[in-house]
């Protein structure tokens, strides 16, 4: 039988149907979910061992939830999932401004229009999607907004005292009964407001403007908030903290892998980027890698946090770079050169907040300092580690290299080469040929030009080689060299 067919209390009786709470609801889906080894968070990575399980402990507890976290860590995006964890369609009492379940009515409205019908009181349907609800927390927000107030025209117009509870409008959080409801960064909600959750998450009632209502509100509770040493604008209240079941702590992908999987899940590509640009699969770990420095910078705030964004738009930014080049040659392919993570530069700048230092350094000198950062880090992955100090008499894999950047008066790389004149000018350089060839021979042909240019600016992090920015391109030379051309 389909029960969206079902209209009346009646036949809702009839069908065998059983009122649950929200949190029962939530508990007894999540339990079948586990049973049939299915998952209840689908998108989420990173979180198997850790979010998760504490998230799904939370539920089966029946407990509000604080979900603790720097920015980026996809804290409203489970809370959103949770929505999935919902029956399909549960039934409301129709015209009822706060979802009254028609077997366990709350409101005065509901309860006198059962008294009134009895069992042919009409009844409606509302999807689990309609039973999310979500507030930013923000200095202007009012009791009024999430509670409720009286309501001097619908006084008016009904002709009713101010005594008689008719006259007063619900609030953001009494409409979203047997819902879930979200607060967003809690913190930087004002106290006084804060203090008026109090019962509603313990005692299950509501007062407004002197009325104190009796109204059960059946909720699922979620809260987020950075960590409080972060948002000096507040903090939550201890009394609330107090009702809140459970705080469960997020964090950022801990491997590249894991970030890369994210990005490339979360990146709004149009299809010709996708289909147009080749990203060496070294470039996706690249670009992860510098927002894992970013967390480690001297330069930035690590409390403010790296958004996991910063890697998603960074990568739209990269591709765009690459299709913009193409578009600009005629060409329909090109493959991602490293010349293009200059691209990305405006996705960083905005993204991490600076401290003093960081600031005398300035935000475009810091973003590239990330790049060269990740760029050391990587490198001996793929090449031989570089020595720091060295003996007049000892070797390095790099010399050869080197010594044939201190015969040439410089190596250009104009940003707007094409593919073809790309890859002649960095095949002309045969000792960088022969340093892939023996490092990296499994390498394929198309990814081996960005693991070349990827040498290159290695060896100008670790000293081996100068790099000069000029407005169309880069020139690569050798460093002594630079030093005596006065560059």
């Amino acid at each position: 039988m389909n029960i969206k067919n079902i209209s009346t209390l009646g036949e809702l009786k009839s069908s065998g149907y059983k009122s649950k709470s929200i949190k029962e609801e939530l508990r007894q889906n999540l339990i079948q979910k586990i049973k049939n080894k299915e998952s209840a968070f689908e998108g989420i990575h990173g979180y198997e061992d850790t979010v998760i399980p504490e998230l799904e402990r939370a539920i089966l507890s029946k407990h509000n939830i604080n979900l603790l976290g720097l920015r980026g860590q996809a804290k409203t995006r489970l809370a959103r999932l949770m929505v999935n964890l919902l029956d399909e369609y549960i039934p409301v009492v129709e015209g009822s401004e706060i979802n009254d379940d028609p077997l366990n009515p709350i409101s005065r409205f509901a309860r006198e229009k059962i008294k009134e019908a009895g069992e042919k009181t009409s009844i409606s349907w509302i999807h689990r999607e309609e039973r999310f609800f979500e507030k930013l927390a923000t200095p202007d927000v009012t009791v009024a907004d999430l509670i409720g107030d009286v309501d001097p025209i619908k006084a008016a117009n009904l002709k009713l005292s101010y005594a008689d509870d008719r006259v007063i409008h619900f609030g953001m959080i009494p409409r979203a009964n047997r819902s879930i409801f979200v607060i967003n960064e809690l913190p930087d909600l004002q106290a006084r407001i804060q203090v008026a959750l109090f019962n509603i998450l313990q005692e299950g009632d509501i007062q407004i403007r002197g009325f104190k209502l009796r109204l059960p509100l059946d909720l699922q509770f979620i809260f987020t908030a950075n960590p409080e040493d972060y948002t000096n604008r507040g903090s939550i209240v201890t009394p609330l903290k107090d009702r809140i079941g459970s705080q469960i702590l997020t964090h950022y992908p801990e491997t590249i892998e894991i970030a890369k999987t994210i990005t490339q899940q979360e990146a709004k590509l149009d299809l010709r980027q996708s289909e147009s640009v080749y990203v060496p699969e070294l470039a996706k770990d690249l670009l992860e890698q510098i927002s894992f420095e970013a967390r480690e910078s001297e330069f930035i705030d690590e409390k403010s946090g790296i958004s996991a964004r910063m890697s998603i738009t960074a990568y739209e930014n990269l591709l765009s770079t690459a299709e913009r080049r193409t578009l600009k040659s005629g060409e329909e392919k090109t493959l991602l050169r490293f010349g293009d993570f200059l691209g990305v530069i405006p996705s960083i700048t905005g993204k991490v907040e600076l401290v003093y230092e960081g600031e005398q350094e300035g935000a475009a000198a810091v973003a590239l300092e990330l790049i060269g950062d990740a760029v050391k880090t990587l490198f001996p992955e793929y090449f031989p580690k570089v020595e720091k100090l060295q003996k007049a008499e000892d070797t390095s894999p790099y010399d050869e290299l080197v010594e044939w950047f201190f015969e040439q008066s410089g190596f250009e790389l104009p940003d707007d080469l094409s593919d073809e004149e790309y890859k002649e000018r960095l095949d002309s350089i045969e000792p960088l040929n022969d340093l892939i060839k023996k490092h990296q021979p499994e390498i394929s042909k198309k990814e081996s030009y960005f693991l070349k240019e990827f040498l290159l600016w290695g060896l100008v992090e670790f000293k081996k080689l100068s790099k000069h920015r000029y407005t169309k391109g880069v020139q690569f030379k050798d460093l002594y060299g630079s030093y005596i051309s006065g560059l």
